[in-house]
């Protein structure tokens, strides 16, 4: 032995092949000793009765022989020489003879030895036993006489206290470092045992070389472990694992009775004692490091370690991690699969049956304590245990060693990758694995089909499995690297390597960057059902996603009073944390503690993941389960539930109602929650948003953004329609609108209690700003915040007529009707509703002419004037108060940079003023009390709910025109007292309107509703004109002889009348003789027919020569009048009065009348005269005729009145 020794440290310098041939010859010296017999030996005798039945005869006899009382045993094998017995308490072992026994040389294995072994093997034993055991499978194919030689050499080999002297000689250095092992008690084997559980500490090679030899021999057969028959005897007998293949195998066959007994004890449903489990995990965990020392295995998987991990050295465990790493590998054969997934079963148990992990992590167990003594051993060794209490510790910011994380994510992949590792999920969810993810075992596949169940979309999980679901998530924790999910990783690779590849391979982000591509063209269906899946359990426990627990612990802790990391409390509904952390991530400063910055940021970032997919929502799918299969089964597409929620809120259970109602609330706050929205309106946000996209802290400024802009160009149909839908949602709750909701929450308590919906809210306060502004009330009830957000929602309720509810229900049918086809932004279907009001019925034609008095007194809440007239606004009327918009626009109609469009939308709502005086406020005012007095009769004759269709206006033209030319008469003032006069306001409106109305027909409804069938056919070419400047009207006036209805008849006369109240109310006449009017007439204020009397005076006086083409009009005029005397005769006398003092020829006319009345004074004086000559005679005879005839009727008289 020392000279092994010796000779060992000569060649110190040599290469690896002599330390091994140095240890070969230490172990050959050790093993030509006369081994005595230890306790287990002993045990083993006694438990074969003294005999083993599998020995040879000549073995069994030399047993017998050789078993003396004190123990001793003879030589085991032929010609193998005799040693004395050890003297009591030595340690050391004396020196072989020279004749040692071979193996080799052994009849019973000499043939064997010759087949399958090298010769320069031949001399030393332990080459040709290692030759034998791990080339072929023994019973296969060397001879049974030669196994049970082996066996036999090997038993006795083990149990010989003279063994661990030699073990005391060579790992003499290491004993004294290991303590554990030098205060074993000596002659039982378990310095042995001891050493080999330690040998990775051994630094001496020429020790680690004799253990590593020692645990080759002993782990070839479970009988030659001391202590292992002892605890697991019954187990063996009552699984019969000593009898596997009978006929076939011995009861010491290599490994195949532990293999028996490891299945047993990773099967759910055979049970082993804990004596027994403690020995099988022990050997497991001394195997953990060598391939070669997992018979069972070894032989199981020695083509396909050649197929895949030919160039992987063995040691460390290495072996085993290669062949994990291909467990589901085509190409891998079923038998090595079932035999590494047995040995990952065991790891999962023990988490020391992988050496590289026990050996990577021992540091960092012992310095985060997840080796406390206070725990039960069995929970201790739990690899799930050691995953969470180390993951623990790196998400809380510790330090773990890279090496030992690295250990740690292979086998969180591997806990991913095969369901049947979990004893949990197998015992849990083995109901809804056969149900609906049978044949999906490779590759993470059952577990992703069982989310996929959990998620609802394939039926429904138990609440174990959900449990047993929840718990394998977290003790993987594939949310802190994406790669420990295989299926995941395979289906998304080609999406991270396009959307993520700027994100560093691993990181947590990965999965972020993954879900803010969802749903886009980026996407792969494949990746997007694997991340769903994911999601859904990661969404359930906020620990489960890195980034988000690391930014938010502190808060958690302060503000939710979380636990630890492991940690779970039962009390907590899933998600409670994240709704804790949300609820305070949006409170203002006055409403208590807030979020810190980063934790903000992460709970935004999550809030616009989730809705992406309402089962992301714990809480939502938990309340709304059944609502969203009653109202949403269809609504399957992105983002579509919770629309579809929203849109039946009022329909919802309570609970659901009330979460849901959260959300949108919180959507209100922060629109950029909603990830899809945010996406498709990305181009606009880009263009008109960017800076209010940029601001951390929202405040419902970006939705506000987008719908100021919602009809830009930029804008598409998927961001429109989801604007839309959130201002449609914002009328159900006015809590849905954050800047309303916070300007006004004090106003609505105050003065519009009990009121929650949006748009009853605003007509609330809408009603009282009016009520305090026309009764000049000093203090205004409703706040000036709340005053400027309340115009905000009203100009924006009116883009949409969906907005107002109540308007829409009342015109339903009518927009089905005739405004099917005209879409429903920015307000065209209110427009069109306008454009067909004539045929509307009568509760939508109200709400529409309610809406259009509206506009017109407010023309800010015009949202089509308003947007067509948009830059002319700017232009023209920048500094013009809001109410003041249309008036203003009006008067800067034909300027020469006025927009055409913007032109054409001023002259239809004039059109709809002229229809009814109520929709002109500026009239209505001026003409309050003229509109009573001169035209009652026509307000009498219009029933109710019909609209005027502007007979109050003509009433009133007719009423300026006969004031003005009957005013002619005599001196101002004297003729006509303020009693019969229009007022001095109201005669300017009226002034305004008849001059805009003769530029342009369609601007007098009489003239249109009477006159249309003459307009088409006699000035078909005036009126299709682009621009109207008062040639229809025109043309009614020359083609007066050719109208032959009345009532037309009569429109154009009392335009004719209307005409000659001034020049500026005719624009032909007036463009025609501008020149003379500067010339003749321009010391003549305009008005009340001054300048037409100038022109006609000028036209009669010969000394004046007036430009042809406005003498040639002033005739035709003259012409027209004269007619208009003749054909239209007078209704009354104040009509007869009036076309007298408008007539050329009224002096004439005049003397005439006066010559009559002189003529009729005259005769009644002369009559007078002739009639006082009656004689006083006749008369007195007159009287006395009549007393007498009174006097005879008396009596008859009185007679008649007794009766």
């Amino acid at each position: 032995m020392a000279a092994c020794g010796r000779g060992s440290l000569v060649l110190a310098a040599a290469g690896d092949w002599r330390w091994l041939r140095a240890s070969h010859c230490l172990l050959a010296a050790v093993a030509a000793l006369v081994l005595l017999p230890g306790d287990c030996a002993v045990q083993q005798l006694d438990r074969n009765r003294g005999r083993d039945p599998n020995l040879l005869p000549h073995q069994n006899q030399q047993l017998d022989a050789g078993h003396q009382g004190n123990g001793q045993v003879a030589p085991q094998a032929p010609g193998q020489p005799q040693f004395q017995p050890r003297p009591p308490g030595q340690a050391q072992f004396q020196a072989p003879r020279k004749n040692i026994w071979r193996i080799s040389e052994e009849p019973l294995c000499h043939e064997d030895v010759v087949r399958l072994c090298p010769k320069h093997t031949w001399q030393n034993n332990f080459a040709v036993l290692e030759c034998l055991q791990d080339v072929r499978e023994v019973d296969d194919e060397i001879s049974s006489d030669c196994n049970h030689l082996l066996w036999n050499y090997k038993f006795n080999l083990t149990t010989d206290p003279k063994f661990e002297a030699a073990a005391g000689e060579v790992c003499k250095v290491t004993l004294g470092e290991v303590k554990e092992c030098a205060e074993q008690e000596p002659g039982k084997g378990y310095v042995i045992s001891c050493l080999i559980e330690h040998r990775a500490n051994i630094t001496e090679y020429q020790c680690r070389q004799f253990i590593t030899k020692m645990t080759a021999i002993i782990f070839s057969d479970y009988q030659l472990i001391c202590g292992f028959m002892d605890s697991c005897k019954n187990d063996i007998n009552q699984l019969k694992c000593g009898s596997i293949r009978p006929g076939e195998k011995d009861a010491h066959s290599q490994g195949e009775v532990v293999s028996c007994l490891e299945k047993a004890l990773v099967s759910e449903d055979k049970i082993i004692s804990d004596n027994c489990k403690k020995a099988i995990l022990r050997v497991a965990e001394l195997s953990s490091d060598d391939f070669h020392l997992d018979r069972h295995l070894y032989f199981s998987c020695r083509d396909d370690r050649e197929r895949f991990c030919e160039d992987i050295q063995g040691g460390e465990g290495r072996v085993y991690k290669c062949l994990f790493n291909h467990k589901f590998e085509e190409a891998m054969s079923d038998k090595c699969r079932e035999a590494l997934t047995t040995r990952q079963k065991l790891i999962v148990q023990d988490y020391k049956v992988s050496y590289s992990l026990a050996k990577a992590c021992k540091n960092d167990l012992r310095k985060n304590r997840c080796n406390a003594e206070n725990l039960p051993r069995a929970r201790e060794a739990r690899l799930s245990y050691l995953l969470l209490c180390l993951e623990s510790a790196v998400h809380r910011g510790r330090q773990v060693s890279g090496e030992c994380q690295g250990e740690m994510m292979d086998y969180r992949r591997m806990l991913m990758e095969d369901f049947s590792l979990s004893p949990e999920i197998v015992l849990n969810c083995r109901g809804e694995i056969e149900l609906h993810c049978s044949g999906l075992h490779r590759k993470g596949r059952t577990l992703h089909c069982l989310m996929r169940v959990g998620r609802g979309d394939k039926g429904s999980l138990g609440q174990n499995c959900q449990q047993s679901l929840q718990s394998l998530i977290q003790e993987t924790d594939p949310g802190a690297d994406y790669r420990i999910d295989r299926a995941l990783n395979e289906a998304c690779e080609s999406v991270i390597q396009t959307a993520c590849k700027h994100i560093r391979n691993g990181d947590p982000m990965i999965l972020s960057c993954l879900m803010e591509h969802l749903y886009t063209e980026k996407m792969v269906e494949d990746c997007e059902h694997r991340l769903l899946e994911l999601q859904y359990f990661i969404s359930r426990d906020w620990k489960l996603d890195p980034v988000l627990y690391r930014k938010c612990q502190g808060d958690a802790s302060r503000l939710c009073h979380t636990q630890g990391w492991n940690q779970t409390s039962e009390m907590l509904p899933p998600g409670a944390v994240f709704s804790c952390l949300y609820r305070h991530a949006y409170r203002t400063e006055e409403q208590g503690r807030r979020l810190s910055r980063d934790c903000r940021a992460e709970i935004q970032r999550i809030l616009h993941q989730r809705a992406l997919d309402v089962k992301l929502e714990p809480a939502l799918q938990e309340r709304c389960i059944i609502d969203l299969g009653k109202w949403c089964s269809e609504k399957t597409d992105a983002g579509q539930e919770l629309e579809c929620l929203q849109d039946h809120l009022d329909d919802l259970a309570v609970d659901c109602r009330e979460i849901v109602g959260n959300l949108t609330e919180l959507e209100s706050e922060d629109i950029q929650i909603e990830a899809l929205l945010m996406r498709a309106c990305d181009p606009v946000i880009q263009t008109y948003c960017h800076e209010l996209a940029d601001n951390q802290i929202d405040s419902g400024d970006l939705m506000e953004c987008l719908v100021q802009n919602k009809h830009q160009k930029e804008m598409n149909d998927k961001c429109t329609v989801g604007v839309t839908h959130f201002q449609l949602i914002q009328m159900k709750d006015f809590r849905f609108s954050y800047k309303f909701k916070m300007a006004c929450k004090e106003d609505v308590l105050k003065l519009c209690p009990n009121i929650k919906k949006k748009v009853d809210v605003v007509i609330c306060l809408s009603t009282t700003v009016r009520n305090d502004t026309l009764q000049d009330t000093k203090e205004q009830r409703v706040s000036i915040k709340c005053r400027k957000q309340l115009r905000v929602e009203e100009l924006e309720m009116t883009e949409d007529i969906r907005l107002e509810p109540e308007l829409y229900v009342s015109c339903k049918t009518d927009i089905e009707k005739h405004c099917q086809n005209v879409p429903f932004g920015n307000a065209q279907v209110v427009e069109c509703l306008k454009d067909v009001k004539k045929f509307l019925s009568t509760r939508c034609h109200d709400k529409i002419f309610k809406l259009q008095e509206t506009e017109m007194s407010d023309p800010e809440l015009d949202y089509t004037l308003m947007r067509v007239c948009k830059q002319m606004i700017k232009r023209y009327c920048a500094d013009a108060d809001s109410k003041n918009v249309l008036q203003c626009l009006k008067q800067n109609k034909n300027a020469e940079l006025m927009d055409p469009k913007c032109k054409q939308m001023i002259t239809k709502r004039q059109i709809t003023q002229n229809t009814d005086y109520r929709l002109n406020p500026v009239l209505r005012k001026a003409c309050k009390a003229d509109i009573p007095k001169f035209c009652q009769s026509v307000l009498n004759n219009v029933k109710d709910g019909k609209e005027l269709e502007g007979l109050v206006v003509s009433c009133l033209k007719l009423k300026y025109a006969d004031q003005v030319l009957t005013g002619q008469v005599g001196h101002e003032g004297d003729n006509f007292p303020e009693l019969h006069r229009l007022s001095p306001d109201c005669e300017d409106q009226i002034r305004v309107i008849i001059q805009e109305s003769a530029l342009d027909y369609r601007l007098d409804p009489q003239l249109q509703i009477h006159c249309t069938k003459e307009i088409n056919s006699l000035c078909a070419e005036e009126a299709a004109a682009q621009e109207q400047t008062g040639q229809v009207e025109e043309c009614l006036k020359i083609n007066l002889l050719k109208i032959t209805g009345e009532s037309c008849k009569k429109e154009v006369l009392n335009m004719l009348q209307e005409s000659k109240a001034d020049i500026f109310v005719d624009p032909v006449l007036h463009a025609a003789c501008g020149l003379d009017i500067k010339h003749q007439c321009a010391s003549i204020l305009p008005g009340k027919g001054r300048q037409m009397s100038c022109l006609l005076e000028a036209l009669e006086d010969k000394t004046i020569r007036l430009q042809p083409d406005c003498k040639k009009r002033l005739q035709d005029r003259l012409e027209m009048w004269s007619y208009a005397a003749k054909v239209a005769p007078a209704e009354g006398f104040s009509d007869l009065a009036y076309q007298v003092m408008t007539s050329p020829s009224k002096n004439y006319l005049m003397g005439l009348l006066a010559l009559g009345v002189c003529i009729l004074f005259l005769l009644g004086m002369t009559c007078g005269r002739i009639t006082k000559r009656v004689t006083r005679e006749l008369k007195d005879r007159f009287y006395l005729q009549n007393k007498c005839a009174s006097q005879q009727l008396l009596p008859q008289l009185q007679s008649d009145s007794s009766l």
